[in-house]
């Protein structure tokens, strides 16, 4: 199993963390020890002109490592603080160790009351809450957690930063800002989607060493998607392959003043690799498609048995980019949920689908957020608030494969399975962004991927287009990531 892909709730860490204390007679103290040194390692090797140091300890274990970290730091002739908001009396087990090896191999006073000190380490260390935390950090700890946010020095939180959810990634309170964060055992779900992004920093994953067999005990709740597979997965074209192996998609929408999204969508299919891509919608939509590319066929909407007949002529149909939200557009969406094979769909599509909900087989969908609340019937912040809940929600109600898009976009099929992105860019937050993508995902599902693998490797390559486009950049247009999306497909392969 490549545990780097492997993401897990943080009831499954802790239980991984047991079963190798349990059952393979690992010592929970020198898992500790092995936790600490490899901070201590990663901070030497980002900051290596540092020789001073705050550490940030708390309650738990989390705080234990941060002992081991202090301990290690004097060790190594630096000059340590130590801050804490409880006595350390109160710590127990491998925690408790790690303070009385700290203080029997330091001057320091275990009675003296660290936390109203000025933070004065040229390194933060934030070991103040771990795994178990499930609500916002009251006070004082918020306060603390501020006072390291304002401080000028960088920070280096352990096993993840201090106030995030560990299992939404979500942020309710306060949360340390870290510029790296070094996670142990197993890498949690929570710290690759929702507002994680803000707080991880570069994220370094160690296992510890634990035994391979221990992690037979779990299943990964999730995996990290990544170009292993991919090549597998995208079938391989024989020597005399043509246009007519390579699928055909044909995406509808284009309704009055929304001409340029069916377009992009139709240049990421292209681009992905599908061998015919036509376009239906207004009549004004053949002069700008052609335009963009001769190598895309439009069409004016003529009538409901003409579009019926090029609906069945295409292995995949992308429908909602610029479809609207006119009697016209509501035409072209009834006749296509109905008589289409395979459908995805995305934009105006969803909102058709919201107002009058149904499932069918063979579909996939691509909700932002916002359209994400509308097929649930709630808020957005409800979404946010669990993403791994919302799209699972949205995969089982409607029966399909569904893109959950955002920072760390899921991506969910009906059985439960669950893959996360965490590639991408800020560049990329420009319109036509989504329209790409369901090209993407068309073109790679008529290539003959499966509905799961097209949307979660498609979702992938457009964003490491998006990065490659946005080298240098602040922001990039659709046309830009569309462009690198045939060149990460090579390199990928």
């Amino acid at each position: 199993m490549r545990h780097d892909l492997a993401l897990y709730r943080a009831d499954q860490v802790r239980a991984l963390d047991q079963v190798a204390i349990d059952e393979m007679g690992m010592d929970a103290y020198e898992l500790m020890q092995r936790a600490g040194e490899r901070v201590f390692q990663c901070l030497r090797a980002r900051w290596p002109e540092a020789r001073s140091l705050t550490v940030c300890c708390g309650p738990g274990n989390n705080g234990g490592d941060g002992w081991v970290v202090a301990r290690l730091a004097l060790a190594s002739g630096w000059k340590v603080q130590v801050l804490t908001l409880q006595s350390p009396d109160a710590l127990t087990g491998a925690a408790e160790q790690a303070y009385r090896d700290y203080i029997k191999d330091s001057s320091a006073d275990p009675n003296f009351e660290w936390v109203d000190q000025a933070i004065e380490g040229e390194v933060v260390v934030d070991a103040l809450l771990g795994t178990g935390l499930t609500r916002a950090v009251a006070e004082p700890m918020a306060s603390l957690i501020e006072r390291i946010n304002q401080c000028p020095s960088p920070v280096i939180s352990v096993d993840l930063p201090s106030g995030l959810l560990a299992d939404t990634g979500r942020a309710p309170g306060a949360v340390v800002k870290a510029d790296m964060t070094v996670t142990f055992i197993g890498l949690k779900r929570g710290l690759f989607t929702g507002q994680a992004g803000r707080y991880v920093g570069q994220l370094v994953f160690v296992t510890l060493d634990v035994p391979q067999a221990v992690y037979a005990s779990q299943s990964p709740d999730a995996r990290l998607i990544s170009s292993h597979g991919l090549s597998q997965a995208l079938p391989k074209r024989a020597v005399d392959h043509h246009k007519g192996n390579s699928g055909r998609v044909l995406v509808v929408g284009g309704d009055k003043g929304m001409l340029g999204a069916p377009i992009l969508a139709g240049l990421g299919a292209l681009q992905a690799g599908a061998g015919w891509v036509e376009l239906v919608g207004q009549e004004a939509l053949v002069a700008g498609a052609l335009a963009a590319s001769p190598a895309l066929m439009a069409h004016g909407y003529y009538d409901k048995d003409w579009l019926i007949h090029k609906l069945e002529s295409a292995d995949v149909v992308a429908l909602g980019p610029g479809l609207g939200q006119s009697e016209w557009s509501e035409v072209l969406y009834a006749t296509t949920l109905a008589e289409a094979n395979r459908l995805v769909l995305d934009a105006d599509g969803l909102n058709w689908l919201a107002k009058e909900p149904t499932t069918r087989s063979d579909w996939v969908l691509t909700p932002h957020p916002g359209e994400a609340a509308r097929l649930l019937q709630t808020e957005i912040a409800t979404v946010e608030r669990d993403r791994f809940e919302a799209v699972c929600e949205l995969a089982e109600r409607y029966q399909a494969v569904v893109v959950l898009k955002g920072y760390g976009s899921l991506i969910a099929e009906p059985s439960g399975s669950v893959a996360v992105c965490d590639r991408g860019t800020p560049a990329m937050a420009t319109a036509g962004m989504g329209d790409a993508l369901t090209g993407v995902i068309a073109s790679l599902w008529a290539q003959g991927m499966s509905a799961f693998d097209a949307a979660r490797y498609g979702v992938w390559i457009h964003a490491v287009a998006g990065e490659t486009a946005a080298r240098g950049k602040r922001q990039i247009l659709a046309p830009e990531l569309i462009d690198q999306i045939s060149h990460v497909m090579n390199i990928s392969n």
